[in-house]
């Protein structure tokens, strides 16, 4: 008689049972992560070091969160490569909401088409929470460069090919790409000199040991006020309300430059959709209060805030922009 074939229906009926399991165990597990997060520190991670644009932004948050989930949010700066130093590290954190990442406009939307190798994909590694705020960038020189305008520096590249250099807090910040997109749109030729953070290349500018950069406003407005660099213009594409003597190079012979830094919180992909709307919903709360707004303001932030999924949007959106960008510049980094 030829063999019996073997019945499956009592195996088929077992891996239902385990599937209904771990259906009902992942739907229970959902609400009781949103429940009972957080229940220890949080780390925020920065791309940036202690004293930098984002450095200001992640500690005011973190503090406000901190007092709002009744736990200690931890700041933690991890510089270096444009923010990808940073981003990898929270890229392959565990994806429960206990590592943050402040990303940036570099680390998320010029870095992809910047570098030729990047260490993680910033659409999908990460689950974006809440894009929190921007400010823009400013053109400073070196006082004993002796250059009092954009078309003094202009006319001053042209004259000396190479020779003139611009700072930035690294390769891919938009500090880079602004000079980069200066360098595009002139047509000069200046020599870019990457440092790990923005207060050592404003620190090179004051010294004259680089003839400018184009770093973030509140790291500019307090050096520019006394006298150690020279504020020539900013990157937005109309005046700043409050700088209104300030000029943008959009007016100053570079018609439709704009540059523009933003941040946003994101947690690894995977990160419970409870947890990153508790995140979000305690985020637009402290975005909305007046005394943050207020000193958010007056480091010359704008306030954004918004959707996880207004974030992804937005950010999708950069992505393509400065990809545009990068290509028109040149610029590549291996």
């Amino acid at each position: 008689m030829p063999a019996r074939r073997p019945s499956f229906a009592g195996v088929h009926a077992v891996n239902r049972m385990k599937l209904a399991f771990i259906c009902a165990a992942v739907a229970l597990t959902a609400p009781a992560a949103a429940d009972t997060y957080p229940a220890k520190p949080v780390r925020i991670v920065v791309t940036a070091p202690p004293g930098a644009t984002s450095d200001m932004l992640a500690r005011v948050m973190a503090e406000q969160l901190g007092k709002a989930l009744k736990v200690a949010f931890v700041v933690e700066n991890r510089p270096g490569a444009g923010g990808n130093i940073a981003g990898e590290h929270v890229a392959k954190a565990p994806p429960d909401g206990y590592t943050l990442l402040l990303a940036s406009v570099s680390s998320h939307a010029i870095n992809p088409s910047l570098y030729t190798k990047m260490p993680y994909d910033s659409v999908k590694d990460f689950a974006p929470i809440i894009v929190l705020a921007s400010n823009p960038n400013a053109l400073v020189v070196s006082p004993a460069s002796g250059i009092k305008s954009v078309a003094d520096l202009v006319k001053a590249a042209r004259a000396k090919p190479g020779e003139l250099s611009f700072s930035s807090g690294g390769n891919g910040t938009s500090q880079h790409l602004a000079g980069e997109l200066f360098k595009s749109m002139t047509g000069v030729q200046l020599m870019h000199v990457p440092y790990k953070g923005s207060s050592e290349a404003l620190t090179a500018v004051m010294r004259n040991e680089t003839t400018l950069m184009f770093p973030n406003i509140p790291n500019a407005l307090a050096l520019a006020k006394n006298g150690n660099v020279n504020l020539l213009a900013v990157t937005t594409r109309n005046r700043l309300s409050w700088l209104p003597d300030v000029p943008t190079l959009n007016e100053s012979g570079l018609s439709g430059f704009e540059a523009v830094a933003w941040f946003g919180l994101v947690a690894p992909a995977g990160t419970p959709r409870p947890v990153v709307d508790t995140i979000n919903a305690e985020s637009a709360k402290v975005l909305a209060r007046p005394d943050v707004q207020q000193q958010l303001i007056g480091q010359g932030f704008d306030i954004m805030g918004g959707s996880p999924e207004a974030f992804q949007a937005f950010l999708k959106a950069e992505i393509e922009k400065w990809r545009v960008v990068v290509r028109q510049s040149g610029a590549t980094v291996n």
